[in-house]
């Protein structure tokens, strides 16, 4: 969700700061500000909604500073506006603040410490603000008054703090919310993700939950809830600039479709040897193992994602799987087996509502896994051990090589214990040798894209609604597939196992609805050519899915077979390139859909 830059100790720090920004985009917003000053302080706030494009036309030449802070906003209190967008200011406008989160006590704030105020806008950054200057004025320092606000106030946050009578320094302090300070020569910098300060440095400093930091050009100091000082070591991000470019594609939702084979080789490379044997961490495995039961946790792709993994891991290790959604499981927790191992999905890292389940379990000592895209994310600190996708960064909000990337690195996973526990199952399972056939599969669907163009002009360019219908994993491809189609090219879909139609949903079957069959398992294949049947027989356009083995002439779209295990990974793709191309025929922004946000990082 919302992003956060700063700079500190540079004297384009205007440009700086528009440039993170930009990179940041892809995390959703709807408003954007900055502010900077610098040592002779003369200081500037610009704020605007709408796109960056929009906060570049108000800044002017003279709007430079060396030391800044900005803010992309996506809206939890207040709609939209210039006034409700960051950075906020004190009402003494001695104070600039930008925040990520979500503080869950700002009424009672307001209440206590803040009855006289009048407020210019909707949120609840503003009271954070507010509260900064009224313990201020009380006689605190500023570093007083930022932490004495710290400990009123309660939910997520992430918070860079100026002082324009000290504008050497930005006060940072997070908790739940992500945000890192980058290291650089005479400068530092602040940013909630990696990507944004990639061409200043590839050196960054995490921050714990309850800390805050001193930042100035020449040295940063943290220190705990308690006021003692902590030294932590610096690590250096693993991206690539070039990685996050869209290069010649017109959208990064393209690209990342396209990247989806070499994300298995590379998935191939890292976690097999040279003679194709799995290759995981022995404790892993060692946990699993001993585990009478694996809870998969995620949220939106990542839960579709986890249905999938659920399929592999009970055929390949004999354990049972259950697939949580993270905003029920965390606060309403179901009767747990014994011995529980949790797996967390998530693509980014940072997803709120599953950091506060991992929260839980953590307490509970239950060991816990990771499967995330970055390294050093929350989610991945916080678990017992963590699994890379090696997807390279996912910029377009509809994950696509990321779900890819779960499921097959879910499928090692499943390989490994499956040897270690010597099943029968997981002798017959060649994983480097089925992954490189998926990829070389995914390739020869992608090569297709204008066929599918084509279908997608015949079948949706005018609908409303639209269904995907299957059964076993054919159904969960279905989940993931509506999800897709829905979220960018809003077009209102749904995924059903096909069995359920005729036990309610049937009856939203119109003349000309459009309904997707996936048809990639023998056993149930006939079963789901009967259900379309009975929709095209109430008006239906049908427009199905299948494995070359079980296709028929009037099939629409032919897959080449795969290990039946594995299907998922490329019944998948045509409807990511569906997803795309109703977008594009709709004239809608692929990467960046409406009211949605790429890291969901609050609650």
């Amino acid at each position: 969700m919302c992003g956060i830059v700063g700079i500190i100790g540079k004297e384009n720090a205007t440009d700086i700061l528009v440039q993170g920004l930009e990179k940041l985009e892809y995390r959703g917003y709807d408003s954007a500000g900055i502010f900077v000053t610098g040592k002779n302080k003369q200081d500037y706030l610009v704020k605007s909604i709408g796109r960056i494009s929009n906060l570049q036309t108000k800044i002017s030449p003279e709007i430079q500073g060396t030391v800044g802070i900005g803010h992309t906003r996506w809206a939890t209190h207040g709609k939209p506006s210039e006034r409700n967008a960051h950075p906020h200011t004190s009402n003494n406008h001695q104070f600039i603040l930008v925040h990520n989160g979500v503080i869950e006590n700002f009424e009672e704030i307001k209440q206590e410490f803040l009855q006289n105020q009048r407020f210019g806008g909707e949120t609840d950054t503003e009271i954070a603000v507010y509260l900064i200057e009224y313990f201020s004025k009380l006689g605190m320092t500023t570093k007083e008054a930022f932490k004495k606000a710290l400990t009123v106030i309660k939910g997520s946050y992430a918070f860079a703090l100026i002082d324009k009578n000290d504008p050497e320094t930005i006060y940072v302090a997070k908790n739940k919310s992500p945000l890192l300070i980058g290291l650089g020569d005479d400068f530092n910098v602040i940013c909630s993700d990696a990507m944004a300060m990639l061409t200043e440095t590839n050196h960054f400093v995490e921050i714990a939950d309850g800390e805050m930091v001193i930042v100035k050009a020449d040295k940063i100091e943290i220190e705990d809830e308690k006021g003692n000082m902590v030294y932590r070591e610096s690590y250096e991000a693993q991206l690539d600039l070039s990685d996050i470019e869209k290069g010649t594609y017109p959208y990064y939702m393209l690209k990342e479709i396209d990247d989806q084979p070499a994300v298995m080789r590379r998935v191939i490379q890292e976690y097999t040897d040279s003679m194709g044997k799995a290759i995981i961490d022995p404790e892993i495995i060692e946990k699993m193992t001993a585990s009478d039961r694996i809870y998969i946790v995620a949220c939106g792709t990542s839960y579709n994602a986890g249905w999938v993994g659920k399929a592999i891991l009970e055929k390949m290790t004999d354990i049972p799987v259950e697939v949580h959604l993270s905003s029920e499981f965390g606060y309403n927790m179901p009767l747990l087996s014994e011995k529980p191992f949790f797996i967390f999905l998530s693509q980014s890292g940072e997803t709120a509502d599953s950091r506060q389940v991992l929260v839980r379990t953590n307490e509970l000592d239950f060991p816990s896994l990771t499967l995330t895209n970055m390294a050093g994310s929350t989610l991945s600190r916080e678990a017992d051990y963590t699994l890379l996708l090696h997807a390279g960064p996912e910029i377009a909000v509809a994950s696509t090589k990321a779900y890819t990337a779960q499921i097959a690195v879910l499928a090692v996973l499943a390989k490994a214990v499956g040897d270690h526990k010597g099943l029968e199952a997981s002798k017959e399972f060649d994983i480097a040798h089925e992954l490189s056939v998926i990829a070389a599969v995914m390739e020869t669907i992608i090569d297709e894209k204008m066929a599918i163009s084509q279908l997608v002009e015949e079948y949706l360019s005018e609908t409303r609604n639209a269904f995907y219908i299957g059964r076993g994993v054919d159904y969960f491809v279905s989940m993931e597939a509506s999800l897709k189609l829905k979220e960018i090219s809003y077009i209102q879909a749904e995924g059903f196992a096909a069995g359920e139609l005729k036990h309610g949903t049937i009856a939203l079957i119109e003349e000309g609805t459009p309904v997707f069959g996936v048809i990639t398992d023998k056993k149930t294949a006939a079963h789901t050519r009967g259900n379309l049947k009975e929709v095209e027989s109430r008006g239906a356009h049908n427009i199905v899915i299948a494995l070359a083995s079980l296709a028929k002439e009037t099939d629409q779209l032919i897959i080449p077979d795969v290990h039946p295990l594995l299907t998922p990974l490329v019944s998948i793709i045509p409807t990511q390139l569906i997803a795309y191309f109703a977008t594009l025929q709709r004239g809608y922004d692929v990467d960046k859909p409406r009211n949605l946000a790429k890291s969901v990082t609050v609650e």
